[in-house]
């Protein structure tokens, strides 16, 4: 019963303490259904000056298993690079997700994926970028700074 759904309750860091919000991962026929909806996101700034834009926003699991925050000014980089388990080129990592889209700081998605069962990814990280993914730059897709973090955890039947 515990492994057909597990959740990781993401908070923002240092760049974007207002982040907040849920990732939930469910077992469906043939793979994982993965829903999240999350608030505190940054309004969209497009690229200028040779910086990268802010917004939509990169999303993946991370190999590892913690948000330590660490450096304040590049947080979360203890999580570790994007989870590949295949060892897949960047683009089709098993962790690698669509993009968020900040509609005045809320977004919300449910995607399939049948790269992973849910058991596989309870103890990884959920992290939120502050750039998009261009899902070609190796290895991690050139998504930018760490704004939010989230363990999954097996849910907890009450």
């Amino acid at each position: 019963m515990g492994d057909n759904l597990a959740i990781a309750n993401i908070q923002g860091g240092p760049l974007a303490p207002d982040i907040k919000g849920t990732v939930s991962f469910r077992s469906v026929q043939g793979g994982t259904k993965v829903t999240i909806e999350v608030w505190g996101l940054p309004r969209y700034q497009p690229a200028s000056n040779g910086k990268q834009p802010v917004g939509p926003h990169g999303f993946h699991i991370h190999e590892g298993g913690t948000c330590k925050v660490g450096d304040p000014t590049n947080p979360f980089m203890a999580a570790g690079g994007h989870w590949n388990p295949d060892n897949q080129p960047h683009g089709n990592h098993a962790g690698d997700f669509p993009v968020l889209f900040s509609n005045r700081g809320f977004a919300y998605m449910t995607f399939f994926t049948d790269k992973f069962t849910v058991s596989e990814v309870v103890g990884k990280a959920v992290i939120i970028h502050e750039s998009p993914d261009d899902y070609r730059t190796q290895p991690a897709g050139n998504a930018g700074r760490r704004l939010a973090c989230g363990i999954v955890r097996r849910r907890r039947d009450s």
